[in-house]
């Protein structure tokens, strides 16, 4: 069995800061946990930026730049730059810091669909206004990833050699992406992250991951690579039943608040640090972030433009 990829996704744009203080939202608190995380044995750090004054989500390229280059002194991971951004962005701006930055992969959402995290108000305790808008229009959001931004998503970034996180949250993105991969557009090993949990796409019933697994392997056969994310309460079920039938794992803050019920996670670190000793108890080797390079075939961590 190949070494296990442990992703940590650093800070999201779905919770907001009054849902828990431990919330990395400033420039030093992305980098240090994302520090944190890869010396707890993440390969690969899944980053997003916020406005460090109100925690609010942001594509601003100067944010990413406050932190990126500390990350890359501090760690040799593999940053994968959001191209997903905060919900309701434009594709340019959602794409400009990858732009920028020139990572060696960036994540990519493979189909439009509703994407409701309005439940989340529930969740929050003396909330600044910015942060109940923000879930509460929801309710009427379509993260829009058409055929045509998938396509300009993926020749801008492909031709300054960055490759992708497919980010599929139904079984039809593995559809789309098998249509981008006979186009020819794209090249395996195809790096699928299969996301469980978001209200509007697939649920976290175990035979959806059984499901999208059997297509995958339908649809890619040796040429692709499964990670799997549950979001809340199923992340850790999720990723580690990933982990038997022989996939990668992604945790972290973006995705989950707690370590345990009713306990917030102090930091991405513990949350890895927990996956991974859950591996390794099951028998699994974790993947250095040289390993998870090989695997995944990225360009390197010296032709980064950061």
């Amino acid at each position: 069995m190949p070494k296990t990829i442990i992703s940590c996704a650093i800070t999201g744009s779905i919770h907001t800061p009054s849902m828990s203080p431990y919330l990395p939202v400033t420039a030093d608190q992305i980098a240090q946990s994302a520090i944190g995380a890869a010396e707890a044995g993440a390969a690969i750090l899944h980053l997003h930026a916020r406005v460090p004054e109100t925690g609010a989500p942001s594509q601003d390229p100067a944010l990413y730049a406050a932190f990126l280059p500390r990350i890359r002194e501090a760690t040799d991971a593999i940053v994968n730059i959001t191209t997903g951004g905060g919900l309701g962005m434009s594709l340019e701006a959602r794409i400009a810091p990858a732009l920028q930055a020139a990572p060696e992969l960036a994540s990519l959402n493979m189909g439009s669909f509703n994407f409701n995290i309005s439940a989340a108000e529930k969740a929050l305790k003396d909330p600044q206004p910015w942060e109940t808008d923000y879930l509460r229009g929801t309710r009427n959001l379509i993260m829009s990833n058409t055929f045509t931004q998938i396509e300009e998503v993926v020749t801008r970034l492909s031709a300054q050699g960055t490759r992708f996180e497919f980010e599929c949250y139904d079984t039809g993105h593995l559809y789309n992406l098998a249509h981008f991969a006979d186009a020819g557009l794209i090249k395996p090993p195809f790096f699928v992250q299969a996301i469980f949990g978001v209200t509007g796409a697939q649920g976290t019933d175990p035979e959806n991951l059984m499901h999208m697994k059997a297509t995958a392997d339908r649809l890619f056969g040796k040429d692709y690579l499964l990670s799997v994310l549950g979001a809340g309460r199923a992340q850790f079920p999720l990723v580690t039943m990933g982990a038997i039938l022989g996939g990668h794992v992604r945790v972290g803050l973006e995705d989950n608040l707690y370590i345990a019920k009713g306990e917030l996670a102090t930091s991405n670190a513990q949350m890895v640090a927990k996956v991974r000793r859950i591996l390794e108890e099951l028998g699994h080797e974790i993947a250095t972030p040289g390993e998870a390079r090989a695997l995944l075939a990225t360009k390197g961590a010296d032709k980064v433009a950061f």
